[in-house]
């Protein structure tokens, strides 16, 4: 039989010389994955070292305030002596002029031009000091004698206020000084400012000649006239405090 002859198909496999087929066709791209879930956050690293400083800013603060009674400035952070001067005012008997005690400085100059005739149309006079006996300034020490006075300048603090009625400043403020409230006799005619002049004053040297121009007493509260008698005592001398922030 002529089929018994041929080979069976099982004995040509691998024997079969033949090309390789072409490549097959790219597949289609599969879609994306999900996204994962978040992780754990891990821990903070160490802190990185410091930076060099930056540069200094601009001075954004500042202030001035006189001291009344003293000649110096207090010795509180950032405040500096302007000028020291002489506290002086309108005469007690006059009813014209000003209204206020001003720190004169003590090395005056005068303008090109200025007349050398006094015409009195306005003048300006020491103060002095004017203490009964029993008062909280000693009598013996600093009647009549002048007040000096100081401007001070504060570089690092922009707000400043006087309370009258306490010597204590309120909490985040600074206390420059503290002292007694004082202004001019209530019947006489020259009115004046309230003024704080410091605890311990100083004096004008040479100025015990009792010459009456501008005037200080204590202050004390009449306190049957809307000031309360309780915690107010209408006899006792007013304190007052200069505080700044």
């Amino acid at each position: 039989n002529e089929s018994d002859s041929l080979p069976t198909r099982s004995a040509w496999r691998g024997k079969c010389d033949c090309l390789p087929g072409r490549d097959g066709r790219d597949g289609v791209q599969g879609r994306d994955g999900r996204d994962g879930m978040q992780g754990v956050e891990g821990p903070s690293g160490a802190p990185g070292p410091m930076g060099p400083p930056g540069p200094s800013g601009k001075d954004v603060g500042g202030l001035t305030y006189i001291r009344w009674g003293k000649r110096s400035c207090p010795n509180t952070s950032g405040t500096t002596l302007v000028y020291e001067g002489l506290t002086a005012g309108s005469h007690y008997t006059h009813s014209g002029g000003g209204a206020n005690y001003i720190c004169m400085t003590k090395e005056p100059l005068y303008q090109p031009g200025t007349s050398t005739v006094n015409h009195g149309n306005s003048p300006i006079y020491g103060t002095e000091y004017e203490i009964y006996s029993g008062q909280a300034l000693n009598r013996g020490r600093t009647h009549e004698h002048n007040v000096p006075c100081a401007v001070c300048e504060v570089n690092n603090r922009s707000k400043q206020l006087m309370i009258p009625g306490t010597y204590i400043c309120p909490s985040g403020w600074t206390r420059e000084y503290y002292g007694w409230l004082m202004a001019e006799r209530f019947y006489h005619k020259g009115r004046t400012m309230y003024t704080c002049v410091d605890n311990f004053p100083d004096l004008v040297d040479g100025t015990a000649a009792g010459t009456n121009g501008a005037l200080m007493y204590h202050v004390e509260a009449d306190c049957s006239t809307g000031l309360p008698c309780a915690p107010y005592d209408g006899r006792r001398e007013l304190s007052c405090v200069v505080c700044t922030k």
